[in-house]
């Protein structure tokens, strides 16, 4: 009996043994296949960490970029923006200078129109004389007059001859009725030098026969003395070379220059620049 039990004892012990053996191998595999599939996770875990990383660098460098040009489209706007000004500022500035050309221009065409019907005037109230006495040129929109004082004096002398006066009394009814110009008259010798009782130099003798011509025109003719100049040039403004006698004579000589009124040169400029500001708006 003892010796049954002893032996139902030991198999027992030994079947409880094989149990555990078998179970522990199953939990063995278990675990394995488990550590297999943490070992997987892991290394699956580790790439989409580094994955993250990546994005997150590129998320990280996209923001940059378009803060960068969201940067630069607002420094391109407020460019575009002050160009905008600019242009517009410039185009004004245009506008304004095309304006005044214009206007100038349109006051350029008026004062020629009246010198071209002042030169026409005088040519045909002297055209009866000889080109050698007077001369009427226009230079730089100014109209000159010359005439010579062979035809105006007697030698070295200063009193208009009663000639001469007919030529002034022609020329002042064209001036006469042309109110809105001036002229001065100019007094020029040659260069033989002069000193008489009655003048002290050549300065002297271009300075008489301008006053001369002067009186004339405002005691006999009329012509308002405010619209007058008397100017000696002596012979510092030769036309010709003092030379030969054919070049002092055409030196000595008297220059009605008509000036245009700068005054009212420039009112037409301002009438015109109002004219054209008042028709744009």
């Amino acid at each position: 009996m003892k010796k049954f039990m002893l032996l139902s004892a030991m198999a027992a012990i030994l079947l409880s043994s094989c149990v555990s053996q078998k179970k522990y191998n199953e939990l063995e595999a278990k675990q394995r296949e488990t550590q297999d599939q943490l070992n997987t996770a892991t290394v699956k875990l580790n790439h989409c960490l580094d994955e993250k990383e990546r994005l997150n660098s590129q998320i990280s460098t996209l923001n940059n970029t378009n803060a960068a040009l969201l940067n630069n489209v607002g420094n391109l706007a407020t460019l575009s923006k002050k160009e905008a000004e600019n242009m517009e500022r410039s185009l004004e500035s245009i506008k304004e200078k095309d304006l005044a050309i214009r206007s100038m221009q349109d006051a350029i065409n008026k004062k020629d129109s009246v010198t071209l019907a002042l030169v026409t005037s005088l040519k045909g109230a002297l055209g009866n004389l000889s080109d050698e006495d007077i001369e009427i040129n226009v230079e730089k929109g100014v109209v000159y007059v010359s005439i010579s004082d062979k035809l105006l004096f007697d030698s070295g002398r200063y009193n208009v001859t009663p000639r001469a006066k007919e030529v002034l009394g022609k020329v002042a009814t064209v001036v006469k009725d042309k109110p809105n110009i001036e002229f001065m008259v100019e007094g020029h010798t040659d260069n033989k030098p002069i000193k008489t009782s009655m003048f002290e130099d050549n300065w002297d003798l271009s300075v008489k026969r301008a006053t001369s011509v002067v009186r004339v025109l405002q005691e006999e003719f009329g012509v308002e003395p405010a619209r007058m100049t008397a100017a000696g040039r002596s012979y510092y403004v030769p036309v010709a070379s003092n030379d030969t006698a054919e070049g002092r004579a055409k030196n000595r000589r008297t220059r009605i220059v008509v000036l245009p009124k700068l005054d009212q040169f420039y009112s037409m400029i301002e009438e015109g620049m109002e004219k054209a500001t008042s028709n744009q708006e």
